[in-house]
């Protein structure tokens, strides 16, 4: 059993801020000896580090092996927490650049294809000509948002996350910690290009598509079950995919370069249409929406300048649709488009 720990005797006189980063290093390392080169101190130094920790908390924090070492479920715990810990002093820093100088700072945003492609150049543009002197740092990640919802938040790796907000959530255990909020609610069109035949069209079924050559999703994924509801539901068959891809701007060039079909939220449509020659087909089709929103991390502390980039983004997609809403992410699922 456990023995309980005193945090002033035991903790509180006795852990330094330097234990804790030789502590995280090992753990990203998965070495003694890896983390004592990047660190450049000796490998015992670094043990010794690790062993105190282990001796002022009464628990082993890492297994050790002749692969390396991992850590144990009281090391994940610490890990979380140590990383919150220097989380917070890095936005407490940015918080006092912020007071020192209030057009500065630095924003870090991940972001998903679909939504790069629409709304976020159009606010990182506005943001960045009222805030010049803000660094603004993006990462796509489109590859993570749907194995993870919120990819990188609990990391602290972004400040944001703009991505597919979709209902409801198979397990909140995995999103209880996020904060969605909707800017605005899409839908989803078929598409093709201009040149087809089918861009002449006043009306078109879904069934007379059937045969045509589709880019669709990878089958196995959510978007795939998404687009395939729409043949279910009319009670036909799914297409035979001539390309599988989650890429936008692979889709976009090749529907003008052949006869194939595909389909795209409206906002990618509206907005990029004209650029590559593409044409919303008239197909009538019943589908759940596609809201795009914004994800942070509970509890967490927003410096100003995010809050700020966050009005703005509010600002880009209010003329697309629905009025904002704030919501708890236990009933709503991100996902990769």
């Amino acid at each position: 059993m456990l023995h309980k720990i005193d945090w002033e005797s035991q903790i509180g006189r006795r852990l330094r801020l330097r234990d804790l980063h030789v502590f995280s290093t090992v753990v990203q390392c998965g070495s003694m000896a890896k983390a004592a080169r990047q660190l450049g101190v000796s490998q015992p130094a670094v043990s010794e580090v690790v062993i105190d920790l282990e001796h002022a908390l009464g628990v082993r924090l890492l297994d050790r092996s002749a692969q390396g070492v991992a850590p144990t479920i009281y090391g994940d715990a610490l890990l979380r927490r140590t990383i919150a810990v220097f989380d917070e002093l890095k936005q407490s820093v940015r918080d006092i650049e912020h007071l020192s100088d209030p057009g500065a700072g630095e924003l870090r945003i991940g972001c998903t294809e679909s939504l790069a492609t629409t709304i976020l150049p159009q606010a990182i543009s506005s943001f960045s000509r009222q805030h010049p002197r803000v660094a603004v740092h993006f990462d796509d990640v489109s590859a993570r948002a749907i194995e993870t919802p919120g990819p990188g938040l609990r990391e602290r790796q972004y400040d944001c996350v703009l991505q597919r907000i979709v209902l409801p959530l198979p397990d909140e255990a995995l999103t209880a910690d996020l904060q969605a909020e909707v800017l605005f609610n899409d839908e989803l069109v078929i598409a093709a290009g201009s040149n087809t035949r089918w861009a002449r069209r006043r009306k078109i079924d879904l069934a007379e598509l059937i045969d045509e050559p589709w880019i669709l999703p990878p089958s196995g994924t959510w978007y795939h079950a998404f687009v395939s509801k729409l043949f279910t539901t009319r009670g036909l068959g799914v297409p035979k995919a001539s390309l599988a891809t989650h890429s936008i701007a692979l889709r976009a060039r090749v529907l003008t370069e052949g006869p194939y079909i595909t389909t795209f939220a409206s906002s990618i449509m509206r907005l990029n249409a004209n650029r590559y020659g593409l044409t919303t087909l008239p197909v009538e089709f019943s589908s759940q929406p596609l809201p795009a929103g914004i994800l942070t991390l509970r509890n967490r502390t927003l410096s100003p300048v995010v809050d700020r980039f966050i009005a703005t983004a509010r600002a880009v997609a209010k003329p697309l649709v629905n009025p904002t809403r704030k919501l708890r992410l236990t009933n709503c699922a991100p996902t990769r488009r």
